[in-house]
């Protein structure tokens, strides 16, 4: 007996349903491919704890890394209230305190997820160099308040420490080649390269206790201690790199006035870098509390001295000029100063911090040619006090320094560094570069990332958008030919 013609769209439509299901799980599952979903976020806090201030960073980065080291990027920067830590000798409770309004500040940014497994540093430089060579106690008391206070934070804290002046200059280097994409950048067809190692710059930063000078030479380092190594994205870069502790700007300042004050018979010392027309009134005895000012011998550091400009930049000159040793370097082409070795400059240079704040008040961080930048300066030194008092309102705190600072930063660069008429061209005088800051901070991080596991980006199975469709298509058939079949199969006792 045949089948009846319920039963035979009964078994039409089971039939159907079958072929339609098993059509959807194909494509489902034989057309699906592997994806990469989008790498995590990590995210890292770094503290410059400098002579005269303290700024935070906040850096950002994907799980996944090129060849070993994270891509990063500035997410935050943050310049902590107050003076530098080694200003809190006397009370180091308020060290530590001094660093909580920018700390919350990078917790708020980072999303609370993320907190455990963020990293945090602290690099003290050279005013904490400066500290503990005068009162290792103190300088202990600092670092630990800072401690307490940041490892209370929920953040990964690695510690607080000390940056050696070496490590200081060659991660300003890493940061500037970074930035600029000289170690690695994305290409148009979705590639991180890496550009030739001879389209590197070399950086030059300056502090206020410090200065630092740091490239590739041109031939080989001979002085080994003079050599920074590490490697980034694959590549081994060793850069020659040097620290002068006591050739920042604030200490600077303080050297010339105290050899001033050496060379006057009285309390009253003319100074030749400060303007005509200007007089002022200092403690004597704060002049002398720094390792790098040599202790006046018969002087009465209770005294107050009175300082009157002469604006007289060539005698100027002459005062910065003693407070180098040229003469040890006489006769030889590896030579900075002071006996420092120095392979000769060669390249382009980022010049930055204070010599870029100096060059910008001075309005020549546009390549000036040097003929121009002496011109400037020397006029700018020569002019009376009130007419510079009244072009530069808000400027007080170190309106009548910009002349000695001036000054200092060609005598550095021309008589110390030994750049050249041909030389001097290849400096560019920035504070920053791509969007991010200049400093050792973002270097310290790009090295940092070296030492954080990489996460194997995460997997998921997918469909091409065609595949997809033509799988809902199908899927939509399977569910109508069963609901057809149990229609009929209900007609059917029916």
């Amino acid at each position: 007996m045949g089948l009846t013609r319920k039963e035979r769209v009964f078994t039409a439509l089971l039939g159907a349903a079958a072929v339609s299901g098993l059509t959807t799980l194909i494509l489902f599952l034989v057309e699906a491919t592997n994806v990469l979903l989008p790498a995590d976020t990590k995210f890292g806090i770094v503290f410059d704890a400098g002579s005269s201030h303290t700024s935070l960073f906040v850096y950002q980065w994907l799980a996944n890394k090129e060849n070993d080291t994270g891509v990063v990027s500035q997410a935050l920067a943050c310049q902590v209230k107050g003076p530098g830590i080694s200003s809190y000798a006397s009370d180091p409770a308020q060290a530590g305190e001094s660093l909580q309004g920018c700390l919350e500040e990078a917790l708020a940014l980072i999303p609370k997820a993320k907190h455990q497994q963020t990293p945090m540093f602290l690099g003290a430089t050279a005013g904490m160099r400066l500290l503990s060579q005068k009162n290792s106690s103190q300088a202990e008391d600092v670092f630990a308040a800072v401690n307490r206070v940041l490892s209370r934070s929920p953040v990964d804290f690695w510690g607080a420490e000390l940056l050696a002046g070496q490590d200081e200059g060659a991660l300003g280097w890493v940061t500037i080649n970074y930035v600029l994409g000289l170690l690695v950048k994305y290409s148009f067809s979705g590639e991180w390269i890496r550009p030739l190692e001879g389209t590197l710059v070399g950086a030059l930063d300056m502090g206020g206790a410090s200065t630092q000078i740091t490239f590739v030479p041109g031939g080989p380092i001979l002085d080994k201690t003079t050599q920074a190594t590490f490697r980034l994205y694959g590549t081994e870069h060793s850069v020659y790199t040097h620290s002068y502790l006591c050739f920042g700007r604030d200490q600077m300042l303080n050297r010339l006035l105290a050899g001033l004050v050496q060379s006057s018979p009285g309390l009253l010392v003319r100074h030749p870098c400060y303007h005509s027309g200007y007089r002022g009134t200092l403690a004597l005895a704060p002049l002398y509390g720094s390792p790098c000012v040599q202790a006046a011998a018969l002087r009465d550091l209770g005294q107050n001295l009175t300082v009157e400009g002469t604006g007289n930049p060539g005698a100027c000159v002459a005062a910065i000029r003693g407070l180098f040793n040229f003469s040890s370097c006489d006769g030889r082409g590896d030579c900075a100063f002071d006996r420092v070795y120095q392979p000769p400059v060669r390249g382009q240079f980022y010049a930055f911090s204070n010599f870029y704040h100096t060059f910008h008040f001075l309005n020549l961080t546009s390549r000036p040619s040097l003929a121009t930048a002496n011109a400037t300066v020397w006029e700018f030194c020569q002019r009376p006090w009130k007419l510079v008092e009244a072009s530069s309102p808000g400027q007080d705190r170190w309106l009548r320094d910009y002349c000695a600072s001036g000054l200092y930063v060609l005598t550095l660069l021309l008589e110390g560094y030994r750049f050249s008429q041909e030389t001097w061209g290849g400096i560019e005088f920035r504070k920053q570069a791509g969007g991010t800051d200049i400093g050792w901070t973002l270097g310290y991080m790009l090295n940092l990332t070296s030492l954080i596991p990489a996460e194997a980006p995460a997997q998921w199975r997918a469909q091409s958008y065609g595949v997809w469709v033509a799988g809902v298509v199908f899927l939509v058939l399977t569910l109508t030919a069963i609901l057809g079949a149990t229609a009929v199969q209900l007609w059917r006792r029916d």
